[in-house]
Parts: C-alpha cells; sequence; structure tokens
C-alpha cells in the first residue's frame, strides 16, 4: 500500500472519438507553460499538426516543444516507449518528467492502454493513471454514442469530459449533449471548451488526494450528487431525455457501506465479480473502509483489471463508509449486491434501481 504521497510519475490518457476536437485540445495543452516538464505520446495515426509547437529535435522519435513539453510519437509498442522515457531520464538526457499525456487514436478502446499501465510490472512501479480525459463533439454526440461502442468506453470510463465545438452549436444542443454524458457517466466531471482555451483546471485533482494542495473531495471524485440524482429518477420510474440507442445498456451505481471490509473477503468478492461478468464491468472506483486499518484505500479497476493497492493518508472528512461507484453495461445492479453480500455480509446500499 501507499500511505505517503505517491512518487510516480502522473499519466493523463486524452481520448475521444473521431472528429470530437482531440487534437485541438492536445495543441493548446501542448502550448500552456503549466505543461513544461511533460511528455506526450502521440498515437502514430493521429494527425496532430504540431509543427508551429516544433522548436528543437531532440532524437529521432522526441522533440522538444516551446512549453517545455517533449513530443514523442508512438510506433507500435506502447510500453517500450514509456519504459524509454523513464530511462532517458534516469540517464539525465531528458531534465524533468513531471507528468505523461498519451493521446489514442479515436476510434481506440481506452481498457487495453489502461491495462498496459497496470500489468506491466515496470510501468506501475513507475507510473501510476491520474485519470481519462474524454473529448465529445456536442454536435454529433448522439451519432456517435448510438452508433459506435468505442464512443461509449471513452465517456464511460472518463474523469473528465470537455464538450468541444460549442461555439459551432446552440445552447439546446449543449444542453442536450450535456444531459446525454452525465446520464452516460454521472460520475465524470464536465466542461464547455472554448477555443484555443484551456478549460481551467482541467488536469488537476483527478487523483482523490492532491498531494500538492492536501484536499480529497470525495464526493466530487465520485460524483455523488449526480448519481444520487440518477437513482431517484430510476427509483420514480422516470427516464432520461435522450433517444433509447445504443448506451441505454451502460448504468452508474453507488454503493455504500456501513461496515468496515476484511480486505481479503473484499478481495475475494471483487476477484469473483472481474473473473464472471469482468467484461460488462467498464469501471470501478471508491474509498474503502479496512479492518485494523485507519486510513482509507482507494479502489480502481477497469473490466478485468484491478489497478495496484493505495491508501490515502487519512480519512479526508467524518464520513468513514465505503463508497463504491461502478459504472456497468447489461448488468443488474442486483448483482452486485449479492456479490458483497456472499463475501462480505449484509451490504446497506443507497435507495435506488433494484433489478
Amino acid at each position: 500500500m501507499t500511505h505517503k504521497h505517491d512518487p510516480r510519475i502522473p499519466v493523463t490518457l486524452l481520448t475521444g472519438f473521431l472528429g470530437s476536437g482531440k487534437t485541438s485540445l492536445l495543441k493548446t495543452l501542448l502550448s500552456d507553460p503549466a505543461m513544461a516538464g511533460s511528455a506526450v505520446l502521440i498515437n502514430e495515426v493521429g494527425e496532430v499538426g504540431l509543427d508551429h509547437l516544433l522548436v528543437q529535435q531532440v532524437s529521432e522519435e522526441i522533440t522538444l516543444l516551446e512549453s517545455g513539453c517533449l513530443c514523442c510519437t508512438v510506433r507500435g509498442d506502447l510500453a517500450r516507449s514509456l519504459r524509454d522515457l523513464f530511462m532517458r531520464r534516469l540517464q539525465r538526457d531528458i531534465k524533468a518528467l513531471d507528468r505523461v499525456v498519451i493521446e489514442t487514436s479515436g476510434l481506440a478502446d481506452p481498457a487495453p492502454i489502461i491495462h498496459t499501465l497496470m500489468r506491466d510490472f515496470f510501468l506501475a512501479e513507475r507510473f501510476r493513471l491520474e485519470g481519462v480525459v474524454t473529448t465529445v463533439d456536442v454536435r454529433n454526440v448522439h451519432w456517435q454514442l448510438g452508433q459506435h461502442d468505442e464512443a461509449v468506453k471513452q465517456v464511460a470510463m472518463a474523469d473528465r469530459i470537455v464538450l468541444t465545438k460549442c461555439d459551432l452549436a446552440d445552447s439546446m444542443q449543449i444542453a442536450e449533449a450535456e444531459e446525454r454524458v452525465v446520464a452516460l457517466n454521472p460520475a465524470a466531471q464536465c466542461w464547455q471548451s472554448e477555443p484555443g482555451k484551456l478549460p481551467t483546471g482541467l488536469l488537476e485533482g483527478m487523483s482523490l488526494y492532491d498531494p500538492v494542495s492536501k484536499t480529497a473531495d470525495v464526493g466530487r471524485w465520485l460524483g455523488e450528487v449526480a448519481i444520487d440524482e440518477q437513482e431517484r429518477l430510476r427509483a420514480r420510474g422516470g427516464v432520461f431525455a435522450r433517444p433509447a440507442l445504443h448506451d441505454e445498456s451502460v448504468s452508474t451505481y453507488l454503493l455504500r457501506f456501513d461496515e468496515p471490509f476484511a480486505w481479503a473477503d473484499f478481495s475475494r468478492a471483487m476477484d469473483t465479480l472481474q473473473s464472471v461478468v469482468g467484461d460488462r464491468i467498464l469501471r470501478v472506483k471508491g474509498l474503502l473502509a479496512v479492518r485494523g486499518e485507519d486510513v482509507p484505500r482507494v479502489i480502481h479497476a477497469v473490466q478485468h483489471e484491478r489497478y495496484p493497492d493505495s491508501s490515502l493518508p487519512a480519512w479526508p472528512d467524518d464520513d468513514h463508509d465505503s463508497r463504491l461507484v461502478f459504472i456497468v453495461r447489461d448488468l443488474p445492479r442486483s448483482v452486485l449486491d449479492k456479490a458483497f453480500a456472499a463475501f462480505c455480509g449484509p451490504s446497506d446500499p443507497l435507495p435506488g434501481s433494484r433489478d
């Protein structure tokens, strides 16, 4: 477990469907002086067009940008590119490596990249996934989510969602787009983009605990308010004002437990869920009270994979209940409740949709 500041290099995954404005957001990121000391891995099929930002060729694959960022084109293996970056820093070929941003192709499923960061022992020891940022074109959100499974996963796995092309849409289009993505992933924070301007605080505080500000806002991190509203709507038999399209099968559940877990029991419950229905679990995150431990553990999982164990240095507030957010596809909440009840004893879930 990690009880102190995590020394690993934070990694931000930037994803978004074709034409969603991901390239424009990346250009804005790279022109920001605050990104100095960062490295950006750009998928080889992307057409980023950063010529106006390039000032010095460091090597065949690495270019130094005016902001101080290192811009790298991924030719093949992502794990190898990350290992090379780390070794260059270790050998002082590059001055700093404070953050890595990985830009995916528009058709990419984020899960394999996340799995790479968790499965590769060398990478897991040196890098940590801080969060997933997804761009969504407000003018085409219904078509993209309705027709493409990759777009649904990109939104469902996001920690931050940037609504793009807002300057080309009217207020109703923007409102409908935001309603659609919040219904799909109420745990994610949502921004409206402005041309050439980086959304304020976009890359800050994605991790539950920010070692710089020493703050941990569990409710914001979990998206509890939005999830509660969604649960109440389901309980009343309500439906969201959106077409019955591709992402209707995706649901978000917030589970609370008022008694601490035995870690072995919780692990068995999660292992069973991930081995049996892992393909239907898009994302899990939460805060866990463990018997015999004074500080909470932070839980992250994607499909069949669970992130390495980590802990906060202290409880962030007076609420010491365990809270787990599951974003799932075609999976009733009752399956989750039964798994934890079977391995960990009775649970105390929030009122809401019961399948």
